[in-house]
């Protein structure tokens, strides 16, 4: 059971540390202000209905466009590395005890302990099951 906690523990660590430290993007393309399509690692398919540039064709008159391309960066953290020395002491204490209890915490028990077994039982003085003539049956 330890074993596989442990095993547990560490892929969900070794996920948190890759998931802090991507940086990916999400594309989104709306038309007319409602969103159409939306990618995070590729590119958005859109609509069809951009315009084309009006001065490359001749035409002096602009219309503006109803089609918007977005774009959302998420960064990721780029320095991992915790330096020790700004540790003060008392949190080099708190880690010290708590990894000291915490493996200290899944420590089992060789054998059972009854505390009473060297105890003799009280004496009866009335039975009752008897005096109530409530039988098992």
């Amino acid at each position: 059971m330890k074993k596989v906690f442990h095993k547990i523990m560490s892929m969900l660590m070794a996920f948190v540390v890759l998931f802090s430290t991507m940086s990916f993007t999400i594309n989104m393309h709306y038309c007319g202000g409602s969103l159409m399509d939306s990618a995070i690692f590729q590119k958005v398919e859109t609509c069809g209905m951009e315009m084309d540039n009006p001065l490359s064709e001749g035409c002096s008159i602009t219309k503006k466009d109803c089609c918007k391309d977005e774009q959302v960066v998420l960064d990721g953290q780029n320095e991992l590395q915790l330096l020790i020395d700004k540790i003060s002491f008392e949190q080099q204490i708190f880690v010290a005890t708590f990894i000291h209890s915490y493996i200290n915490l899944f420590e089992g028990q060789d054998e059972n302990i009854v505390p009473f077994r060297d105890y003799n039982p009280p004496f009866l003085i009335r039975d009752i099951q008897k005096l109530h003539e409530t039988y098992l049956i």
